[in-house]
């Protein structure tokens, strides 16, 4: 995992062996079966996640019905909110699949940051990536409708449909699973025609 690790990071920064070993010193590296919950609703928690191998789903409950909001695979991170403020989880994250994971904290960061200078370049730009991602990927929600929202899935993240069950899958393109069912159905006739 450390190789697919420190090849993600030379994408941005190159790296001492000094560098590599104090991330290895840190003990970063989390394996988690599926199903696991790692953030609870109300839950305080100082976690920064990234994900190296499997996948994890946010999600919020409203009226008893949970309504995922994103899903973070391979090469994805995600700093919850109630790391930042402080202040207790809005929202559910958990995992769709046994999921390895990086788990670190803000002091973690701070340290690595202040020892190698560097690291802070990093996380700017990914922060940078990640705001423009999720920007476009808000704009696209509102502006599609739930047909597009599928072709859209199909096109950029193919790999979802696959591995989320179909509930949350629709769940995530604000619709029922019964209309995802027709949806899948509807694009599966215009492809045969």
């Amino acid at each position: 995992m450390k190789n697919i690790l420190f090849g993600f990071i030379s994408k941005y920064i190159s790296l001492t062996e000094d560098e590599k070993n104090a991330i290895l010193s840190l003990d970063l590296f989390r394996s988690v079966k599926k199903g696991t919950v790692l953030l609870k609703e109300g839950q305080k928690s100082q976690d920064e996640l990234f994900v190296l191998k499997g996948c994890i789903r946010k999600y919020y409950i409203i009226d008893g019905e949970e309504k995922t909001t994103a899903f973070f695979t391979e090469m994805e991170g995600l700093v919850p909110h109630c790391v930042t403020n402080n202040a207790p989880s809005e929202y559910f994250v958990s995992c769709v699949e046994d999921t390895i994971l990086t788990v670190t904290n803000p002091d973690m960061g701070a340290g690595l940051n202040v020892t190698f200078p560097k690291f802070e370049i990093m996380c700017r730009m990914l922060s940078e990536e990640l705001l423009a991602k999720q920007q476009i990927d808000f704009d696209e929600f509102k502006t599609s409708s739930p047909e597009q929202r599928y072709l859209n899935l199909l096109q950029n993240r193919p790999d979802l449909i696959q591995r989320v069950p179909q509930h949350q899958l629709a769940s995530f393109l604000g619709i029922k699973p019964q209309s995802l069912s027709r949806l899948r159905a509807r694009i599966l006739e215009k492809d045969k025609t």
